[in-house]
């Protein structure tokens, strides 16, 4: 048990970083192509991904388990319809000079991971723990009270995607490369209508013209396939609750990046409410480090 927490928390902090910081640069840097082009890439190149690692670890049986799973097939199209919205919002983020806005989305996501564990699976909610959530929720509102105008949507939607995105998954609890394939697979068919039509219309960045820019958009696919395999993996082995607050280790790098890095704004307000949750954060890890 201690051996699969500690795995588990290894393999969320990996994920947690790569989302944060390579993730941020690789898109960041490619979403000159377009926000649309990019997620159309990001998706089309991690089910061409998923379908090489699941030939490579002889998984077809499994494939063939839960797509026989009517139930799984539900809510994997659920989650499917989920991880599409989290990542078209996020790179949209990314190509807008939203970064920070992101961020503050990953910020709010944990502590509702952490609410929804505690609804659906009773997962250990005790006084520090709530007194944790508790300071995240003061933070929330003194954004959404001193920012009302510049209410940011684009985090909201990024929190509650994922957030239940990582329930539905940890609910059904199937193979994580093969759920991740079967996911990609339900909006592959809308990925190469909307591909198409952009090549049709010759809005495209990706050609046989341009070699060196189409093999960097390929990589796309690991981009999004490693990380979330990573954190996946975290939540099916130690649950919503912890992974959901090392995940503070993805939108403190983006928030440190589009700060600092690429000189996105940032008022007062936000860095006081940023300043609470990472005193929650830090709260909570280290009761969890005591309770383990």
């Amino acid at each position: 048990m201690k051996k699969d927490f500690n795995k588990g928390l290894l393999l969320t902090s990996l994920g947690s970083f790569w989302w944060g910081f390579i993730g941020v640069l690789y898109f960041e840097y490619v979403s000159f192509i377009g926000h649309i082009e990019l997620v159309i890439h990001r998706c089309l190149w991690t089910v061409v991904i998923l379908i090489i690692t699941t030939t490579l670890f002889s998984k077809w049986k499994v494939f063939l388990k839960i797509f026989s799973n009517k139930r799984n097939l539900i809510a994997l199209f659920i989650s499917g319809i989920l991880i599409f919205i989290n990542w078209a919002i996020w790179i949209y983020a990314v190509a807008t000079e939203k970064i920070i806005d992101a961020s503050f989305g990953y910020f709010v996501m944990p502590i509702i991971s952490v609410l929804l564990g505690y609804i659906f699976f009773r997962e250990n909610l005790n006084k520090k723990r709530i007194f944790c959530v508790l300071l995240v929720f003061i933070s929330i509102l003194i954004l959404i009270l001193f920012n009302f105008k510049s209410l940011p949507w684009v985090g909201l939607i990024i929190a509650l995607s994922w957030a239940f995105y990582n329930l539905i998954r940890k609910k059904i609890n199937v193979d994580t490369g093969v759920g991740l394939l079967i996911e990609s697979l339900y909006i592959f068919p809308f990925v190469l209508i909307a591909f198409y039509i952009i090549v049709k219309g010759g809005y495209n960045d990706f050609s046989l013209m341009s070699p060196g820019l189409s093999l960097f958009l390929v990589l796309a696919g690991p981009m999004t396939v490693i990380p979330l395999f990573l954190y996946v993996r975290g939540v099916e082995l130690i649950g919503l609750g912890p992974t959901g607050m090392i995940f503070y280790i993805t939108p403190t790098l983006q928030f440190i990046l589009g700060y600092f890095y690429y000189n996105e704004d940032f008022s007062l307000v936000k860095f006081v409410s940023f300043i609470i949750i990472w005193i929650a954060v830090i709260l909570y890890l280290k009761d969890l480090y005591e309770a383990n």
